[in-house]
């Protein structure tokens, strides 16, 4: 099942993309699901399913203003340095990593597939990463890395974008550079498990106006979904809804010479076979 959260008339709705477009899930399941989140909490997927079969679409894709599918997770966590190689455009000859690099993103700093990424006044450094994104289902601490996959509900992909020269104003921490309004795109749907299988193999691929900047595949992940959530729940309980944004693979725009920053008017592509497209065009800050 593919589930998608949009505006309509201003106020956020969810429903089920099928050929077509959309079917309205919103007061069609029969319990008070107020947005995708409470569903996935509710372990109401089922209900879902059976709400969605057999109707025709209520609204044409096309016609919608979409959201994160997700739209308040407790979480958004983000992995740095995931995919190989990597570590090796720092250039710092450090050692491979033993553990994860790890930081937050607020919402607020994302939009939906097909609207616009903003990029802010204050500097040019604008950048993309394309990533695979796991969507928490059951939540839970001390997750066992056999049982992890048991705990994924589904899968989307994410825009990881970033202000590159606002990274390095922290001492300890990219904090600020990762969290500028709208900088960054989740979307456009959740693919369910059921549908998808998070052990993949997966691939990503990124295009920013039709060119391949970033193309990779889960294979080559230092630190594997299941590993991923095994470590993160040793610390933090998961809870439904959380996403875990996992890494982008070599071929940022910093990492050219020179750097090729997004620029306004700029489309950035990110694509996964079995995920879709996150489509969204640069705009100048508003």
């Amino acid at each position: 099942m593919r589930l998608v959260s949009y505006l309509l008339d201003g106020e956020p709705r969810y429903g089920a993309a099928v050929e077509g477009g959309v079917v309205d899930l919103t007061k069609r399941i029969g319990r008070d699901f107020s947005d995708v989140k409470a569903l996935i909490a509710a372990n109401a997927l089922a209900d879902a399913q059976e709400a969605a079969a057999g109707q025709k679409p209520d609204h044409a894709l096309e016609d919608l203003v979409l959201l994160p599918p997700v739209l308040a997770p407790e979480k958004l966590w983000c992995i740095g340095v995931n995919y190989a190689e990597r570590n090796a455009e720092y250039k710092d000859n450090s050692d491979l990593p033993k553990y994860p690099s790890l930081f937050v993103r607020s919402m607020s700093s994302m939009t939906g597939s097909g609207q616009p990424l903003e990029k802010p006044e204050v500097s040019d450094q604008l950048d993309y990463e394309g990533e695979l994104v796991i969507v928490i289902g059951q939540g839970g601490r001390h997750i066992p890395r056999e049982k992890a996959w048991a705990h994924i509900f589904g899968m989307t992909l994410c825009n990881e974008g970033t202000i590159r020269d606002w990274l390095r104003h922290g001492k300890f921490n990219v904090t600020q550079g990762k969290n500028f309004d709208r900088s960054g795109s989740i979307g456009p749907w959740i693919v369910t498990a059921d549908e998808l299988d998070p052990r993949g193999p997966h691939d990503i691929i990124t295009r920013v106006n039709g060119e391949v900047r970033q193309q990779d595949t889960t294979e080559r992940l230092m630190f594997p979904f299941d590993f991923l959530i095994s470590y993160l729940s040793t610390f933090a309980t998961l809870k439904p809804g959380d996403m875990i944004v996992t890494g982008t693979p070599t071929g940022a725009g910093a990492r050219f010479d020179p750097p090729r920053w997004l620029k306004v008017g700029d489309v950035v592509e990110v694509e996964s076979t079995h995920l879709g497209v996150l489509r969204n065009t640069v705009a100048a800050e508003s």
